[in-house]
């Protein structure tokens, strides 16, 4: 999960899946030759240009589906890595293929329609209250 803090607080990074259109964070599958914190950002680079470093533990995990081609879904675990944003590039791997928005936190709840992403969103704005 990439987040930042701007003039408008605190905000995460939610990106649209290719295939329905929903808001997600920026996920993928493990790589075996990098560590889970690495593919993490990696894949916030891939999917939305954030330059930013991922914390080496999960923050968090939630059940979710990863849409296959075919129109297979499989049932994944997905574990929540945080990703403290840099920069934003304009131009990256997937740029053109979703949308990317950077929302406050309570936002972020109302966009996504993942129970478990909802969950993990309100820990989050719990967890950077104390801050």
């Amino acid at each position: 999960m990439c987040y930042r803090k701007s003039r408008n607080g605190l905000e995460v990074l939610l990106v649209t899946s290719r295939g329905t259109g929903r808001w997600i964070l920026p996920k993928g599958w493990p790589e075996l030759k990098e560590a889970a914190h690495e593919t993490a950002a990696a894949e916030a680079y891939e999917e939305a240009g954030v330059v930013g470093s991922a914390e080496s533990r999960p923050f968090a995990h939630f059940r979710s589906y990863k849409g296959m081609d075919g129109g297979l879904n499989l049932r994944i675990r997905v574990d929540v890595y945080l990703v403290k944003a840099k920069d934003q590039l304009k131009d990256y791997p997937e740029h053109g293929q979703r949308d990317v928005a950077w929302v406050p936190v309570a936002k972020a709840i109302e966009m996504t329609d993942e129970p478990g992403l909802k969950r993990v969103l309100r820990r989050f704005e719990a967890h950077f209250k104390h801050d």
